[in-house]
């Protein structure tokens, strides 16, 4: 018997056992993974083809806004894929407007309304230096503080009637004050007093809630002086140059506002020369005019639209008797009137009964198939 008999038993044959270089096989293969990688990434154009992208033409050239005015944001589409009408063609939202965040909500089944954190420094395009302080003015380009501060409209519906409320008084009590601007939704347009403490402090923690501002100017009432607004009131008696120290002084008290709204003032919003001179020097301004609504003779209206100045008149006052049920009945009213001319205008103290009723009235508002937004979207610009 010979050896290979031994090692192969019943006439089996010697199995041949080939071993195969795995390893090198693996190496051979990351390595041609990874040169096709350097490949892909060198000679495409776009290595994360397949990712969303979204495209934004810049077609129009607007005046005064450079590179440096254009920001970039990410764009969270709604459930249903639509962008909004604020990012569609046809939009008219503001270009030197405010950027938007959006927030999910707590139950994580999409997001909430944008939160909107409204500038809180003086633009200097728009602004410049007195002996007072800082006055608005219109910029070199065109741009008003109207255009500048203004808040756009997060979601615009066309066919909905609108309402803007504006609470007037802030910055007059500290409790009263923090209430409205933590309690109220951020398309409530706060009046800051000129006599208020704090001002600067206000009109930054409104702004950042995304409120917009306007300034009270105390105009003479028919009982002056037994009823009277305040020190540096504008008088139908004053001569121009005292109107103008005294309109430069009021001015100044705050900033970050896109117009202003009378405190008291039945007699000189009913005097046609007066008003003429006060709304000559608002629009050299870029600075709106809103009519609080308190007086049947005011003439603001009229002079407004002869002067092409930008108007909103109140229709409503809602807190004349500060209490819930007579609130809840000018609130209905008030709703009345945006039905029926399709945009109405109130104005409201910041008194607790009137910020709780508000803030309730608020909830439901667009389900009842109205808008709450800032009082500049009710003028004709």
């Amino acid at each position: 018997m010979s050896s290979e008999d031994l090692t192969a038993p019943l006439g089996m044959g010697k199995r041949r056992l080939v071993r195969l270089p795995f390893g090198l096989i693996g190496v051979g293969i990351l390595s041609v993974i990874l040169t096709s990688t350097l490949v892909w990434i060198t000679v495409v154009d776009d290595p994360l083809g397949g990712e969303p992208v979204a495209v934004l033409p810049l077609d129009a050239i607007v005046e005064g806004v450079t590179s440096q005015d254009i920001e970039v944001v990410e764009i969270r589409p709604g459930i249903n894929g639509d962008l909004g009408p604020n990012l569609r063609p046809e939009s008219s939202k503001d270009l030197l407007g405010p950027r938007y965040d959006m927030v999910m909500r707590p139950d994580g089944l999409g997001p909430e309304a944008p939160v909107t954190g409204l500038s809180i420094n003086p633009d200097s395009r728009v602004s410049e230096r007195s002996d007072f302080g800082f006055l608005p003015k219109v910029s070199d380009a065109g741009i008003r503080p109207l255009d500048a501060y203004s808040r756009p409209i997060v979601r615009e519906f066309t066919s909905i009637p609108k309402i803007a409320v504006i609470v007037t008084g802030l910055g007059l009590s500290e409790t009263g004050t923090q209430n409205a601007i933590t309690r109220l939704p951020a398309d409530t347009t706060f009046a800051l007093a000129p006599y208020g403490e704090d001002l600067d402090l206000w009109m930054q923690q409104a702004r950042t809630k995304g409120h917009e501002l306007l300034l009270q100017l105390p105009l003479e009432p028919f009982d002056f002086p037994d009823n009277d607004p305040g020190p540096h009131t504008l008088l139908v008696s004053l001569r121009p140059n005292e109107m103008m120290d005294r309109l430069g002084f009021l001015l100044t008290r705050a900033t970050n506002y896109v117009g202003v709204i009378p405190e008291m003032g039945a007699r000189f919003t009913a005097t046609k020369p007066s008003m003429e001179f006060l709304l000559e020097k608002l629009k050299a301004r870029g600075l709106m005019f809103a009519d609080n609504g308190t007086s049947s003779r005011s003439i603001a209206d009229d002079v407004s639209k002869e002067m092409r100045v930008p108007f909103s008149g109140v229709d409503v006052v809602l807190d004349e008797v500060p209490r819930e049920d007579d609130i809840n009945a000018k609130l209905l009213q008030l709703e009345s009137v945006a039905r029926a001319r399709g945009v109405a205008v109130a104005t409201a103290s910041a008194l607790p009964v009137t910020v709780r009723q508000l803030e309730k009235w608020v909830q439901d508002l667009e389900e009842r198939g109205l808008q709450l937004v800032p009082v500049s979207a009710t003028i004709d610009r």
